[in-house]
């Protein structure tokens, strides 16, 4: 690949200290393994919408299908500023070329699936998405997205890898001459992947493509 590949992630599994309680959340796979084939983009939705390090936390309460972001203490609601925002990062990041994100598992902005949400009573439920992570997957549909904690999976991890790869190959076909023969060219180089996965996609793709 003539570029690099360039992926969004929570500050925080970089290394940097933006957590509520002023630390982070480094991930060595991330930094270390998968750092030297890509380019990170980091982004704290927190620290950018200018809360301060340390800060109270966060949660997120009532419907977890349209969740407020409050302060855990104080009872804060902050639900219109990280939504306003979000709204304008997203757009933003459509001129950083990324071909996924990762994040922050859990967390009441950037968790991307099983965020608790309190009830009225105070009981959490993990039915939550992050405020930021929500508007991100809702604005790239089609872009690999996944959160820190399910890279310990070895067959996660693997598909992970596999589409961000994919992803940017498609891409850089894309770019050069479109034609019959480019198109070809691409799936004879991943039949063999797509088979690996379902052999009824793959005889799909191969009539769609002949």
């Amino acid at each position: 690949m003539e570029a690099t590949i360039r992926l969004g992630i929570s500050s925080c599994l970089v290394g940097e200290r933006v957590r509520w309680n002023g630390t982070h959340k480094l991930d060595r796979f991330l930094t270390d393994t998968l750092g030297k084939f890509v380019e990170y983009v980091p982004v704290c939705p927190e620290v950018e919408c200018d809360f301060d390090v340390p800060r109270e936390p966060f949660r997120q309460v009532d419907d977890p299908d349209s969740p407020r972001l409050i302060t855990s203490r104080t009872k804060i609601d902050y639900t219109d500023r990280m939504t306003k925002w979000a709204r304008e990062r997203v757009i933003e990041l459509e001129k950083e070329d990324l071909c996924c994100f990762i994040f922050k598992s859990r967390s009441p902005s950037s968790g991307m699936e099983r965020v608790k949400v309190y009830n009225e009573t105070g009981i959490p439920v993990k039915k939550g998405v992050g405020i930021f992570a929500r508007k991100f997957m809702q604005h790239f549909p089609l872009l690999p997205v996944e959160e820190d904690g399910r890279f310990h999976n070895p067959k996660l991890r693997e598909n992970f890898i596999e589409r961000i790869f994919t992803s940017k190959r498609w891409r850089e076909a894309l770019a050069e001459q479109q034609s019959r023969g480019n198109l070809v060219s691409f799936h004879t180089k991943y039949k063999m992947l797509i088979l690996s996965h379902s052999l009824q996609h793959h005889r799909m793709m191969g009539k769609l493509v002949a």
